[in-house]
């Protein structure tokens, strides 16, 4: 079976991701599956536009392969992470409109595949999240680029819960563009494949996604969200007296510690980075270090491998973060994602 399915639909070139079974996670075959797609269809000229969709009805990409990180190990992750954060700067930059379908679950690397590209597109059933810091990891794909310019705080609540939202908090919040009902998306596709221009047939189909959720919070969120400590953030949660607010500071305290603080020192990095490039690039060495260092072994293996959902912290609490461990984890531990040459300077 192919994982990724590459074909032409008249003017459309079409990537469909196809491992419905495991949610179409992202593994490095595919990675260069995709890869080598785009090429073909930038050098093809009868192609218009590019789609990204994945098979079955329930995911365009739940994320990474996490059992094949926790097997191979770091030579191995760090060959698949410079693959697929140079795939998703190349999404960034595609010389041709890219449109994404976040149609059903979009997390961690399909946000990675879907959050850079011109038309990002969500259905009723989309459920993205960047859910890192709950396996003892990080945002990565971009994420430190992506959140931290959400509006207000948004971004920092985001990246730190790892809470799931729908079509309309995906737009409010920047991770996506328009709402297209799952039922007119093959209209959509048949629209792009006859040559249709991709902002009219987008602006044809897309319908109002209705109220966003995060809207009714957004007071809580950029108040208690704007520290730049997490435990400012955890005591402004406890101080404000609201019921989202307890119920957001315990889903944080069941975070990996550690992430929780270097993810809050990325997303804070990553708010004034000059390019996507460079929060890809300290993302790769920080996902180095908590690879081998750090909780994301103990949070795959809690998850995934023997999946009892209890996964064993170290440290165990906020308080016995140690920061200069932190500031190791975000210092260069390889050979470099991009070169001069190839993106410019980082």
């Amino acid at each position: 079976m192919d994982e990724v399915i590459v074909e032409t639909e008249g003017a459309l070139g079409r990537i469909r991701l196809n491992r419905p079974k495991a949610l179409n996670a992202l593994n490095h075959t595919m990675v260069g599956l995709i890869d080598k797609a785009l090429d073909r269809f930038a050098s093809d000229p009868a192609i218009a536009a590019v789609l990204l969709t994945g098979e079955g009805e329930r995911a365009l990409c739940a994320g990474g392969d996490l059992r094949s990180l926790y097997e191979d190990g770091t030579a191995v992750a760090a060959d698949f992470w410079r693959d697929e954060y140079r795939l998703d700067a190349c999404i960034s930059h595609y010389g041709k409109p890219f449109v994404a379908v976040m149609d059903g679950i979009t997390m961690g690397g399909g946000v990675g595949l879907s959050g850079h590209a011109a038309h990002r597109v969500v259905t009723e059933r989309s459920r993205v999240a960047m859910p890192e810091t709950g396996i003892g990891y990080l945002p990565d794909v971009g994420g430190t680029w992506l959140l931290p310019r959400a509006p207000g705080e948004l971004g920092t609540y985001l990246g730190l819960t790892g809470a799931q939202i729908g079509a309309a908090d995906a737009i409010l919040c920047g991770m996506a563009d328009v709402f297209v009902p799952s039922a007119s998306l093959p209209d959509l596709i048949q629209a792009l494949a006859g040559g249709e221009d991709t902002d009219a047939a987008l602006a044809r189909f897309a319908k109002d996604p209705g109220p966003a959720p995060l809207a009714a919070h957004r007071a809580v969120i950029d108040r208690c969200f704007a520290f730049d400590m997490m435990d400012e953030i955890v005591s402004a949660l406890d101080a404000d007296g609201s019921g989202f607010a307890a119920e957001t500071k315990e889903v944080l305290l069941t975070k990996a510690p550690s992430s929780l603080v270097l993810t809050l020192c990325l997303l804070r990095l990553g708010r004034a980075a000059p390019t996507l490039e460079a929060c890809l690039e300290r993302e790769f060495h920080a996902s180095l270090a908590v690879l081998e260092e750090g909780d994301f072994r103990e949070g795959i293996r809690a998850a995934v491998i023997d999946k009892d959902k209890s996964p064993r912290w170290n440290p165990s609490s906020l308080d016995q973060v140690d920061p200069a461990r932190i500031a190791r984890w975000l210092e260069t531990r390889a050979e470099p994602v991009f070169s001069k040459d190839r993106t410019g300077p980082v």
